[in-house]
């Protein structure tokens, strides 16, 4: 499949938007995840099936995604956009999609270092216009220079790989033929596990493995589909809570 400058252009813009701040923050909930990102690209491409398929495929190796203190482990928007572009466009299986996003996301940890690295100069910048008392400034200091620097490094590189890249990657699988390309589609499809893993580690932490295991017993035992347990899920989530502010604040009145 060959895509056009404008199509290259639209996705580019996806992964931008899932990294700024123009979308006051719904773009880091929504385009930056890969199941919504490969929907947003199938619909561009005129696939939103495929799309959605591999977006979701990807999804499941970032189940346990959790970026702390600065770190990230890997760019699910980048595995997400990137990878269902070059995917779709090269005719490849969800599998070696997911082979193939696992090195665009560990690439993707450059863009987001490279962009904190530099952001930290633009606040000593913010600091002076504050000591000047420089509202205006301040507003615009903590705006565009790091956008404009953002677009720099996020959009241009993925306009280049979505407009140029699938001939890169239709070569690379003529020459490494079937075998390689079936291996690659082996250790994508156990990629899932490795995040759905990371999950698991996550929920039988503290208090959280009773409700795992009664989810599970409400699909198996009452057949509830995945919205109803969903929902039963935020319900028990709420009264935890609740009781569990009720006796925190019971103990800090003793």
């Amino acid at each position: 499949m060959e895509i056009t400058a404008f199509k290259a252009f639209l996705i580019a813009l996806v992964y931008y938007l899932g990294n700024s701040s123009w979308l006051f923050g719904v773009g880091y909930y929504t385009l930056y995840r890969p199941l919504v990102a490969g929907l947003i690209v199938g619909i561009i491409l005129g696939d939103p099936v495929q799309g959605t398929i591999i977006g979701a495929t990807i999804n499941l190796m970032y189940v346990g995604f959790i970026s702390a203190g600065g770190a990230l482990p890997g760019d699910p928007a980048l595995a997400g956009t990137l990878g269902t572009a070059l995917a779709i466009s090269s005719g490849l299986e969800p599998e070696a999609a997911l082979a193939l996003a696992v090195p665009l996301g560990l690439l993707g940890t450059l863009i987001w270092f490279g962009r904190m690295t530099l952001n930290s100069f633009f606040v000593h910048w913010v600091d002076k216009r504050a000591e000047e008392g420089d509202a205006r400034g301040v507003s615009l200091l903590n705006m565009i220079p790091a956008q404009v620097f953002l677009f720099i490094i996020s959009f241009i590189p993925v306009f280049l790989a979505v407009l140029y890249g699938p001939q890169a990657v239709e070569s690379a699988i003529a020459f490494l033929g079937e075998n390689v390309l079936s291996a690659l589609m082996v250790v994508g499809g156990m990629m899932p596990a490795l995040g759905i893993a990371m999950n698991l580690r996550a929920i039988f932490k503290g208090d959280n493995r009773a409700y795992f295991f009664l989810g599970f017993f409400l699909s198996i035992y009452l057949k509830l589909d995945v919205i109803g347990i969903a929902i039963f899920g935020a319900i028990a989530a709420f009264i935890h809570m609740t009781f569990k502010k009720d006796i925190l604040e019971s103990e800090s009145n003793v």
